[in-house]
């Protein structure tokens, strides 16, 4: 008589359960930088109707009248900025929550720019993180972006979770609680963002390119949208600095790059829950990103 034993298969939990986390980077900027509430170093940009101070916490929201933004009181040439970020749940197509820099209004058309996006999705999806660098270039044709995209290893609208833009004159370092997730050298000045910039954030809707390229919109009949901000974080050289002010830096050794444990923890990420890297993109034309 045969004798049949059952076959145990285990699955393998994509990473949009959350299963697990990356690994220690063994340094931690965001603790050596006190945090500052919103009025000492931002002041809301537009849509005030759709922004609110509660203990602490800034609250910016859409619906289908508006949504909203806020600024930084001083731009700055180098720095660390950085904020504790909750996302809205459910239903958020077309929906951008950000945290960025720029200087767009100083520039315009021809505007510097550092972001950290947040795209809205659809239900039971996960949100994509997009960070992003511009050079010299919105709204003229000259659009080059240097998108990379990841999932979370976390679910980002049940806490706040810390997202922050290293910036100073040899890199660019974003940091999703302390953890690099992407490190994007200056490897020629044509291609690394060197004049001063200012701090911003807002909720909008850009239904047009943000969930799956447009497939999806935003639906306000799941208005409003909301995007919780607090601890926020700034140290960096402001643009009118004495030259005596020197950038923050992101590794524990006080110089450009990262340790060998924060490079391991980063390669995690990028392994497990990076989602696009326009180097790797076969479609775009690489003679316009020389740096990949």
């Amino acid at each position: 008589m045969a004798l049949f034993v059952p076959l145990l298969i285990i699955f393998w939990l994509p990473s949009s359960n959350y299963a697990q986390g990356p690994p220690s980077p063994g340094y931690y900027p965001s603790s050596r930088i006190g945090s500052i509430g919103f009025n000492q170093g931002f002041r809301n940009l537009w849509g005030p109707q759709h922004q609110h101070i509660d203990q602490g916490t800034l609250t910016l929201w859409l619906d289908r009248n508006s949504g909203s933004g806020f600024k930084s009181l001083s731009p700055y040439s180098s720095g660390y900025f950085g904020a504790a970020i909750k996302l809205h749940p459910g239903y958020t197509a077309g929906v951008i929550t950000s945290f960025y820099l720029s200087n767009s209004e100083d520039h315009p058309g021809n505007h510097d720019e550092i972001d950290i996006e947040f795209l809205g999705t659809t239900q039971n999806k996960p949100y994509i993180l997009q960070t992003n660098v511009y050079i010299r270039g919105s709204g003229d044709g000259k659009i080059i972006g240097r998108e990379m995209k990841f999932r979370l290893w976390f679910d980002p609208t049940r806490d706040f979770h810390n997202y922050a833009i290293l910036w100073n004159p040899s890199e660019i370092i974003f940091f999703v609680d302390d953890v690099p997730i992407r490190r994007y050298p200056r490897k020629s000045d044509a291609t690394f963002p060197l004049r001063p910039m200012w701090v911003y954030g807002s909720i909008w809707d850009a239904s047009s390119w943000a969930t799956e390229n447009g497939k999806h919109k935003a639906n306000y009949r799941y208005q409003p949208f909301i995007g919780k901000y607090n601890n926020f974080k700034i140290a960096g050289c402001k643009a009118n600095s004495a030259t005596s002010c020197h950038p923050t830096t992101g590794s524990p050794y006080g110089s450009s790059g990262l340790s060998h444990q924060q490079y391991d923890a980063m390669g995690w990420v990028q392994r497990n829950y990076k989602v696009y890297d326009y180097c790797q993109d076969s479609k775009r034309d690489h003679r316009l990103t020389p740096e990949c």
